[in-house]
């Protein structure tokens, strides 16, 4: 196909044969796209008629692409982050006016600790602007990120997708939150008999942690699991139960008054809390000024 012929194609189409590719459900497709399920079949049959193919199947409740379909995909994304990328360059952004939606991905212990001071200031710089944050983990980053469900995520991670970006925003220590009135310390016999309360996303009794209490040939008793952060000040309260959260969690945590934090008796290894976001939105304005706020309120450089 010349250029000129690329002026019978609408650019419209191409952008909802990607949400179509990556959901592979016309329902999840139109809500990611915010159009109704008869666009996206209306839509659909013209991608069918312009490419000459089925494109997408219907398998149960799901759509299978064909052979075409995916060969298409694989030229057509880097074409579609080439010119979002370009076209970024002609944009403005104001913080002051705008009124983007914008869509951040928070680990959980992020969300206790960190998005507080954040937030109030972009309420201040950006009072217009809308805010979707999305629970994220090193699990489920690298397909939000990918489907657009989230343009930036903040969380520890470990493989990511070729396209991402990461910038290394602090290592994580951590701290010992206890509720009782004892005065001193926790020896390393009374953390080990101490009962634990865990967070988890998962539902594993075992955290990082644990490997390094296996390097030194001792084990924690943990008795709770828990999803997220913030309910440990009331679960803690009036117990014998001990919960090793990273600092800024922990400084959040005691703010309300109850606990108390201190360093665990052992050395417990550091890992990284990492800002990742697409290639794709490597050059948009909008994105580089929010990715300039995660810095300077979740990384350690300006605390």
């Amino acid at each position: 196909m010349n250029r000129n012929d690329m002026r019978k194609v609408d650019l419209h189409l191409l952008i909802i044969f990607e949400v179509l590719m990556l959901e592979r459900n016309l329902t999840r497709a139109a809500e990611k796209l915010f159009l109704g399920q008869p666009a996206i079949s209306h839509a659909l049959s013209r991608l069918r008629d312009f490419f000459n193919d089925q494109l997408l199947i219907r398998t149960g409740r799901t759509m299978e692409p064909t052979k075409r379909a995916l060969e298409i995909f694989e030229q057509l994304r880097p074409a579609l982050d080439a010119m979002s990328n370009a076209l970024s360059y002609a944009q403005e952004f104001d913080p002051a006016t705008s009124k983007l939606t914008m869509r951040i991905g928070l680990s959980d212990d992020v969300e206790c600790g960190l998005l507080p001071p954040l937030l109030n200031n972009l309420r201040q710089q950006a009072p217009n602007l809308v805010l979707v944050i999305r629970r994220t983990n090193f699990l489920l980053m690298p397909s939000q990120l990918e489907s657009g469900e989230i343009s930036v995520g903040v969380s520890y991670v470990m493989d990511l997708p070729a396209n991402a970006k990461c910038r290394t925003l602090r290592l994580i220590d951590t701290k010992v939150l206890r509720a009782d009135d004892r005065p001193g310390a926790l020896t390393l016999d009374e953390y080990c008999c101490r009962p634990h309360a865990l967070v988890s996303f998962s539902g594993d009794l075992n955290g990082n942690i644990d490997r390094d209490f296996e390097r030194i040939g001792r084990s924690r008793n943990v008795v709770l699991a828990v999803p997220q952060f913030n309910g440990l000040r009331s679960l803690l309260a009036g117990t014998e139960l001990l919960a090793t959260v990273p600092d800024y969690a922990a400084a959040e945590l005691v703010s309300g008054g109850g606990l108390r934090a201190e360093p665990a008796p052992f050395a417990i290894s550091q890992s990284k809390l990492s800002m990742v976001w697409s290639s794709a939105q490597d050059n948009d304005c909008a994105e580089r000024w929010l990715r300039s706020k995660i810095v300077e309120f979740m990384g350690s450089e300006n605390h």
